[in-house]
């Protein structure tokens, strides 16, 4: 049996035990979690429903193969900006490009850096092309992905010990 301890995020064991089998398998039914977790299926519903009004669970979704969806080409894009860009004036510009599947401020010279996914060499191009000419963009220096050894979904760690 697991110990009820919360940690620093307020989570206890149980909490991240359901997030970890959840994060593998949004579909799994409060029975099969309960199985994995020593819980009943009623108990699982409850403490899911509490991680959801927390915040904790925004949502449910799938994990798709972007190669099998013909997005066969992947670079992480530096964005180096002019001046003092703010992080919504970057936010604004990038969403707007369904090929960025994810964008973060960073330290060091670089201002931001954005991953990208693309059909082709070609593609990829182009979208650099437009990233490299949105106002506030003084350079870019692109990293095209070669193989993608580890892909973790966002899964909380097992616990300690």
């Amino acid at each position: 049996m697991m110990r009820d301890v919360t940690d620093d995020s307020g989570l206890d064991a149980l909490d991240t035990a359901i997030l970890r089998v959840l994060a593998l398998d949004a579909r799994a039914t409060f029975a099969q979690v309960g199985e994995q977790v020593s819980l009943s299926a009623p108990a699982v519903k409850r403490r899911v429903d509490r991680l959801r009004e927390r915040g904790v669970i925004r949502g449910f979704t799938v994990r798709l193969d972007p190669a099998a969806m013909g997005w066969q080409t992947e670079a992480f894009v530096e964005l180096f900006c002019q001046g003092s860009t703010s992080p919504a004036t970057m936010r604004a510009a990038v969403e707007h490009y369904p090929e960025v599947v994810a964008a973060s401020t960073v330290t060091g010279d670089v201002d931001l850096m954005v991953q990208v996914r693309a059909r082709d060499m070609r593609h990829l191009e182009r979208v650099v092309e437009r990233l490299a000419a949105e106002p506030f963009v003084a350079r870019t220096r692109s990293t095209v992905v070669l193989s993608a050894l580890v892909r973790r979904p966002d899964v909380p760690p097992a616990p300690a010990g």
